[in-house]
């Protein structure tokens, strides 16, 4: 495969992927039965602040990637477009589906979100372009500070809940389940997402043609036929 087709499909990829990230926590929320700990605090924001979901989504990312800079944290095209394209996804699929009536539409609603939050990672990760703000600020507590990633992801998770939580957003049973469940359904799907034919580690895998072929044609042996 050419290398700017490989190029194109994987923006396409990663757009896709962001996309569904955005309306798998636009579904969560509008489950009402627990959200994932950093749609708590925007939820929270959103209660104090006058602007939608997707735009609290937007303006905390930024002020996230802001805090990359103590941290030595170098964002990628994979980073500013995943702060740009998850609010406005979000707000859309808000706008678009209802909130259910009734506790098994709800958790249904709910699973379909977080199911189809895990498939959003695991596509959009497996694109190649790197992880989101929220990710790289454990990462970057991890480097600077030494912190194991678990004790980095567990003290960010726990703080932005209890603020969020604290602003009025949506904790339940919803919240413990995602936070546990999420990382375990992510695992067995990354494999999946990244044996694309355009996929990074296909490409760098595979012999450009233009260096393959002169090869061939420059050491013949008597088995191998000439064209």
């Amino acid at each position: 495969m050419a290398r700017h087709t490989a190029l194109t499909l994987r923006f396409v990829q990663l757009f896709v992927g962001l996309f569904l990230y955005g309306a798998a926590t636009a579904l969560q929320v509008r489950a009402v039965v627990g959200v994932s700990s950093w749609t708590v605090l925007t939820q929270g924001l959103e209660n104090v602040l006058p602007w939608s979901f997707g735009v609290i989504t937007v303006v905390s990312s930024g002020v996230i990637l802001l805090l990359w800079i103590p941290l030595r944290q170098k964002p990628g095209i994979g980073t500013l477009l995943n702060a740009l394209a998850i609010g406005p996804s979000a707000d859309l699929v808000l706008w678009l589906v209802p909130e259910p009536s009734g506790l098994p539409a709800r958790i249904a609603l709910f699973v379909a979100g977080l199911v189809l939050l895990a498939v959003a990672t695991a596509f959009y990760i497996g694109a190649g372009f790197g992880t989101g703000a929220r990710d790289g600020l454990m990462v970057g507590l991890h480097q600077r500070l030494g912190w194991p990633i678990w004790l980095a992801r567990t003290l960010v998770e726990v703080t932005v809940v209890a603020v969020g939580w604290a602003l009025g957003g949506d904790v339940g049973a919803g919240t413990v389940i995602a936070a546990f469940a999420i990382g375990p359904m992510v695992q067995p799907l990354m494999p999946w997402f990244r044996r694309f034919p355009w996929s990074p580690e296909r490409t760098a895998a595979a012999p450009p043609p233009s260096v393959a072929a002169p090869a061939l044609e420059a050491r013949p042996t008597p088995d191998t036929p000439t064209p």
